[in-house]
């Protein structure tokens, strides 16, 4: 009897944690994941997409006119940021002025921009040693940098749904590779590989150190004095490195309006997507932005089949799995501690707030404490004075 009453109470534990679980399933809504926000994000995530698409088709068509200027191409995108988000912040007054923000976060900023601008340089140069598989695969070490890099300065903390998601996504891209396998569109320069390769973690690893720095400017300072820095020192950067290695290949170019619209068109879409990605990294993470990177490659499918010999059913695996992935990563919020010292501020406000009204009170009676007594002292005294003055 006594050894049967635990088993019976184990079991009813048992019946109740499904009960209670079945429930949760059943009351489970997909009105809870698929938010607004969550569409929005999905949305303003693939419109990047189609933007470093754009910036693709206009590279290879370039490369196919014999234009190798990589950092020709990024010194216009820095050109017009300059001209209008330096160029705005120059207008500002105050601690927000251009000569102020010199003045204290100079070198933050010049070790910001040369980081991005030799991200892009490195990323495009990889072309010419190696094959495009081997950047798709190698491109994707940016997203563990990425949420190392946020969990140990940002103070980023993920979820067990978190790694799955990337696992997912990254599951999508192997998909997409054996796509471009089967499509033959294994292209590129194999002159190098081993260099070729070696580019690709080298840009992965500096695109991540920038997003970081991105995140962290964009959540606690500005977008417009982010934009208008990169501007500026990314402009100077860039000229400087394009004087050095570029002069020749820039003047050797044969110039005519195919060229002029393709650098146009590779301009805008860069200032583009540095314009509007600051907005969808302070939505999210600059890691759920660079997943939904990921699809890049497949808009250049779906917006110009016509680079391609072969299509297989491959290609809508990938974007639906990575697109999942995606999903899963924005559906459970990320945990960023506030941080200490400005909670810390705000307790001292408080505390400081509290103090001054009980000191204020405590005046308040003393004062009345102080009327009260004088008030019945200068009663006592009439009364003294009206009885000493009715006996005599």
């Amino acid at each position: 009897m006594d050894g049967s009453e635990p088993a019976e109470s184990s079991d009813c534990g048992h019946g109740k944690s499904c009960w209670t679980a079945c429930a949760r399933l059943r009351n489970y809504k997909l009105k809870g994941i698929f938010t607004w926000r969550l569409l929005k994000t999905i949305a303003m995530g693939q419109a990047l997409s189609m933007l470093i698409c754009g910036t693709a088709v206009s590279c290879q068509y370039l490369a196919e006119a014999g234009v190798e200027t990589p950092m020709l191409q990024s010194f216009l995108n820095y050109i017009l940021l300059l001209l209008t988000y330096t160029a705005s912040l120059s207008l500002r007054k105050g601690d927000g002025n251009i000569l102020q923000i010199l003045k204290t976060k100079w070198w933050r900023y010049l070790l910001m921009g040369l980081t991005d601008v030799e991200a892009n340089y490195t990323v495009v140069k990889a072309y010419q040693f190696t094959t495009l598989t081997s950047i798709q695969l190698l491109d994707c070490f940016v997203i563990p940098v990425l949420m190392v890099l946020s969990w140990f300065f940002l103070k980023t903390r993920y979820r067990l749904v978190h790694f799955v998601a990337v696992a997912v996504c990254l599951l999508g891209v192997g998909a997409m590779v054996g796509a471009d396998l089967l499509a033959g569109r294994d292209q590129g320069s194999t002159s190098d590989v081993l260099l070729g390769d070696g580019l690709v973690l080298v840009s992965a690893a500096l695109y991540a150190v920038s997003n970081v720095c991105q995140e962290y400017t964009v959540k606690n300072l500005s977008r417009g004095e982010f934009l208008g820095m990169m501007g500026l020192f990314g402009t100077l950067i860039s000229g400087i490195q394009l004087a050095i290695l570029e002069t020749s290949a820039v003047a050797a170019i044969k110039w005519n309006w195919k060229i002029i619209v393709l650098f146009a068109a590779y301009a805008f879409c860069m200032y583009a997507l540095y314009s509007f990605m600051p907005l969808v990294v302070k939505m999210t993470s600059a890691t759920a932005v660079n997943l939904s990177l990921l699809t890049a490659d497949l808009f250049s499918l779906f917006c110009g089949i016509f680079l391609f010999y072969f299509f297989s059913g491959l290609y809508i695996v990938s974007f639906v799995v990575i697109t999942v992935g995606f999903v899963m990563f924005n559906a459970v919020p990320t945990y960023t501690p506030v941080p200490e010292s400005d909670s810390a501020g705000e307790e001292d406000d408080e505390k400081g707030e509290t103090t001054t009204d009980l000191l204020q009170a405590g005046a308040e009676g003393r004062g009345a404490k102080e009327e009260g007594t004088e008030t019945s002292n200068r009663r006592a005294v009439t009364y003294v004075t009206e009885e000493h003055s009715t006996k005599m």
